[in-house]
């Protein structure tokens, strides 16, 4: 159906029809704009999210790495980084291939209906000029007709007249004839311009209408059919992202079905085993018969203290069972700072502030890198000795002797982390002679249920027997401990005054060994005690796993100190003659 023949007379209306559909383009341009907008900062938003939850680099990051779950949180979020991307490719597109597709061409629709209405209007105010000039044809026809019937009239009566002279009523036939002649003339000018306005006017309504209508109907299907393309084309922009997006989250899922538990209970093990072996059961000690006791391997008190203080209530405790608020406050204060301590990887060079399965860890990590940068100082050796051996045999090529003073540094390098790798081994035997192996492990068991089933035998013999070993008699290492106890300040033998609020509600615990400091520890951090290099001190409570041990340094100072920072030699009957550092 033509708009040419069936809108004829609806120029106006086309006009606004028009109109209406560029502003409906420039309506829906609009639309894929704030769409892409939305895309765009949707995607930002999205990346943002990731960034802020991306591990920071720090300790804490190797940390994290360790576990699945944590690995598969990371993954999500690189995933979802990609997956924001996808959005932006979205509004890339959608600027690119439609919003900038439809301002170009609304500025071409737009020249192209002016230029057709401009057309249209043109041959419309012909048609109404050649109207007008028809219309004053017209009307000089009928003035012309009209005063030659007056001058016909006039010509009669006059002739009718017998008083009017000849001469009189020829010159009135003469006008009536003039007039005649003019209205004949007029007639035939109005007929020639009716027949060209007829023939203008056919032109006008079957042509040149018809011909400016279709090119404004073409125009009109061409924006519609533009339209619908970018409106499939805004559905095909999501659809080509749409298999990468589904690869963004099958990663995601991949991720999270890769999440083991058990793998993570397993590093739990493996990050947090100090090596260390759990406390011994507790003896029975029987106050009500004056005897010399035996003490456990695992009792924080020894016989000597045990025959100086008098008998009464005893409050020396494994701190792990600590029930005060104040003193297990005091212990999380110094534990929480020895961990932030072993994070921010502050300590000396051998990890021996760490404990010893850890230590053992951080060694023999630091031998692997070691021995990959050996191998990698060894192949760039190998490079330049071949490079070497080429400028030999081609001098043109290059000359041999500049690549000695890279061997040369490369040589030295590889001494120098030889050496390392002699000194970190040597820590590493070192960690692994001390920690003890399960049949270390079930020979102590059997030696502790036999040295509890003597204590109920040999009563009489153990109030007579003097500080000995297990098994009665003396050994040197007792002797020497003995001696570098006696350089210390004399153990005091009454009930000593309370230390501060934290500990006014027990007695003065007993010592268990002596130690010696063996680097200076500043004691800034609550419940610990600064000690210089080399000091002698009273150990009041042995290390139970966490990497601290109680000392005292007189009747009214005492605190918790490294493990790792003294040399502590414990009583013969408390550790059966053994010295740890």
């Amino acid at each position: 159906m033509s708009w040419g023949s069936e809108l004829w007379d609806q120029f106006d209306n086309l006009e606004k029809h028009t109109q209406w559909g560029i502003e409906y383009v420039e309506k829906y341009t609009k639309f894929v704009k704030e769409r892409s907008e939305i895309e765009i900062n949707y995607a930002k938003q999205i990346r943002n999210l990731s960034k802020k939850y991306q591990p920071k680099k720090n300790s804490r990051e190797e940390e994290e790495s360790k576990y699945t779950f944590c690995r598969a949180f990371l993954t999500s979020l690189n995933e979802l980084n990609d997956y924001a991307g996808q959005h932006e490719v979205i509004a890339e597109n959608l600027t690119s291939q439609i919003i900038s597709e439809l301002s170009r061409y609304l500025q071409e629709i737009k020249t192209e209906r002016k230029s057709h209405f401009h057309d249209g209007r043109k041959a419309q105010q012909h048609i109404e000029s050649s109207w007008k000039q028809l219309e004053s044809c017209k009307r000089r026809f009928e003035r012309d007709c009209k005063e030659a019937d007056r001058a016909q009239q006039y010509f009669e009566k006059m002739d009718a007249d017998i008083n009017v002279t000849k001469a009189d009523v020829e010159k009135a036939r003469q006008q009536a004839q003039m007039r005649h002649q003019m209205a004949a003339d007029s007639k035939s000018e109005y007929s020639s311009y009716l027949q060209k306005f007829n023939q203008e006017q056919n032109e006008h309504y079957f042509q040149v209408i018809p011909n400016i209508f279709q090119k404004l109907q073409d125009m009109e299907e061409r924006r519609i059919e533009r339209l619908g393309v970018c409106m499939k084309t805004f559905a095909d922009v999501d659809r080509q992202v749409l298999p990468i997006v589904g690869k963004c989250l099958d990663g995601m899922t991949t991720a999270a079905e890769s999440i083991e538990p058990k793998t993570d209970s397993k590093q739990v093990v493996e990050s947090y085993k100090s090596g260390f072996e759990p406390p011994g059961d507790v003896e029975f000690e029987d106050y009500g018969q004056a005897m010399k006791r035996t003490v456990s391997e695992t009792s924080l008190s020894n016989s000597r203290e045990a025959k100086e203080k008098p008998a009464g209530k005893s409050k020396g405790k494994l701190w792990p069972f600590i029930k005060n608020k104040n003193k297990l406050s005091l212990k999380l204060i110094t534990l929480n700072s020895h961990v932030r301590n072993l994070i921010e990887g502050s300590g000396p060079e051998d990890f021996s502030h760490l404990p010893p399965e850890q230590r053992r860890k951080k060694l023999q990590g630091k031998l692997d890198e070691l021995n990959k940068d050996i191998q990698k100082e060894m192949d760039q050796r190998d490079a330049l000795t071949k490079m070497k051996d080429v400028y030999i045999k081609n001098p043109q090529m290059g000359d041999p002797s500049s690549v000695d003073p890279r061997l040369t540094e490369i040589g030295l390098n590889i001494e120098k982390l030889q050496s390392e790798v002699q000194k970190f081994e040597g820590w590493l035997a070192e960690v692994e002679e001390r920690m003890p192996s399960k049949s270390d492990t079930q020979r102590r068991s059997i030696y502790e249920t036999q040295n509890s089933t003597t204590v109920g035998n040999n009563c009489a013999q153990d109030r007579e027997r003097p500080l000995s070993s297990p098994d009665g008699s003396y050994t040197e290492e007792q002797n020497s401990e003995t001696q570098v106890k006696a350089t210390i300040n004399p153990i005091p033998t009454s009930t000593t005054p309370e230390f501060d609020d934290e500990f006014d509600d027990e007695e003065t615990l007993p010592t268990i060994g002596t130690c010696k400091a063996l680097y200076p520890f500043e004691g800034h951090n609550e419940g610990t005690i600064a000690v210089a290099e080399g000091e002698l001190l009273y150990v009041i409570e042995e290390d139970k796993g966490d990497g601290w041990t109680r000392v005292r340094r007189n009747e009214d100072e005492e605190g918790y100190v490294p493990t790792s920072y003294v040399e502590v030699f414990l009583e013969t009957n408390a550790k059966g003659a053994m010295t740890y550092i």
